[in-house]
């Protein structure tokens, strides 16, 4: 019994995107293809146990779950119309198309950010409201709640589990990828501290890839997957064996994937080659110079530093003028770098990571008390506990050095 159930749960967490896909669109009604789902999977575990794992354990639960939804449409006034339109046609089976149909169903622009990630991780990576609360250090009923609007929200507005038309799919894919990204980033941040957020990393990754696999002449899909894989291939270094964050420079990179790295860099390239550049395969690209430099000093900083300017004028924003300043001090040095950080301040006096910046490089121009100071402001401003951690070193650091 144990070896089933854990077979459906499985199948759940590698199938549910396309098997929620073709049963809301057959239905028109994501919350009774769940409903019907969740009663296939519970006679799954009986019926396989007594019977056999079938050939296809995706195909038996989607026809299962047709059943016990057309079953409960006939039983239902309101719903006994739909019923004879949904029996007219064969028990459907799930494909690649579904699975993009459910991602971009749950990542509608229409939806709100949180509504996105949280559906998202739910319908098409097959994490449970428990499993999705704890990644986001929330409680489960506020997260039942939120995954409840949200899913009332596409039925009140009609969305269709359907892979978008030509007229509206670029803004829909971006708003993909960056709920992908988004996901990504906040288990990346914070997976040394919590086995959640390690998950939580590891599902972006994942969705990045099943995204590219089902887009293969999307550069900017296969951007994301490249990028991801680079940053999560440095993932045993991130993080020392108390949790800490270990930044770039000082991680040991004997501990990196090489291997995962050689792939991405390969996916990255197949991208570039199709000739439509974008934000994601310049980030990918810049993620790569990190990840085949012997080591930080031996980093190709003028080419990292060049990337950044393309990633300027394809995203304008002055956080990629910050990074482009990191850059700036091992290319060129730290008194120019300081210059292009300073000219940045009054837009982003209140991130962060500019007055840590800002302090890196004061400390290495000698600047010590200011450098403190920077540090300090840094220490208030972070909210994430790793980010938090790591700047009390820093204050720490520079405060005995004085």
């Amino acid at each position: 019994m144990d070896e089933v159930a854990e077979l459906v749960g499985r199948i759940w967490r590698t199938e549910a995107a396309g098997m929620l896909g073709v049963l809301s669109r057959t239905l028109g009604d994501f919350d009774r293809a769940e409903e019907a789902l969740s009663d296939a999977l519970a006679e799954a575990i009986t019926h396989w146990q007594a019977d056999g794992i079938p050939d296809s354990p995706a195909g038996w639960l989607v026809t299962t779950a047709w059943r016990k939804a057309l079953d409960r449409l006939r039983r239902d006034a309101v719903g006994r119309e739909k019923a004879a339109r949904v029996a007219a046609e064969p028990p459907p089976e799930p494909g690649a198309d579904d699975r993009l149909a459910t991602i971009f169903a749950c990542c509608h622009p229409d939806l709100a950010e949180p509504a996105r990630v949280a559906l998202t991780l739910y319908a098409a990576s097959g994490l449970s409201t428990a499993e999705i609360a704890a990644a986001f250090l929330v409680p489960v009923p506020t997260m039942a709640q939120r995954l409840s609007r949200a899913k009332r929200q596409l039925r009140d507005r009609g969305v269709e589990f359907t892979v978008p038309s030509t007229d509206e799919y670029g803004d829909r894919l971006s708003a993909v990828l960056a709920v992908i990204y988004l996901v990504f980033n906040e288990g990346y941040l914070s997976s040394g501290q919590s086995v959640h957020r390690r998950e939580l990393a590891r599902e972006g990754v994942e969705l990045a890839r099943q995204l590219a696999t089902a887009l293969p002449r999307e550069p900017e899909v296969a951007g994301l997957a490249a990028l991801v894989e680079l940053h999560h291939a440095r993932a045993a270094a991130r993080f020392d064996s108390w949790g800490r964050i270990v930044l770039l420079e000082q991680q040991d990179r004997r501990l990196w994937d090489r291997e995962a790295i050689g792939r991405a860099v390969l996916r990255l390239k197949s991208a570039v080659r199709l000739g439509k550049p974008g934000p994601y395969q310049t980030r990918a690209g810049i993620a790569a110079l990190h990840a085949l430099a012997a080591s930080y000093q031996d980093t190709n900083w003028t080419d990292v530093r060049a990337l950044y300017d393309r990633l300027y004028a394809l995203d304008p924003s002055p956080v990629v003028l910050l990074n482009r300043a990191v850059a700036t001090q091992f290319a060129v040095g730290p008194e120019p770098a300081l210059d292009e950080v300073e000219a940045l301040g009054d837009r982003l006096a209140g991130y962060h990571l500019w007055h840590a910046a800002r302090s890196t490089l004061l400390a290495a121009l000698d600047r010590p008390t200011e450098a403190l100071e920077s540090a300090q402001r840094a220490l208030d401003l972070a909210t994430n506990p790793a980010e938090r951690e790591l700047m009390s070193r820093r204050v720490g650091e520079l405060g005995r050095g004085r």
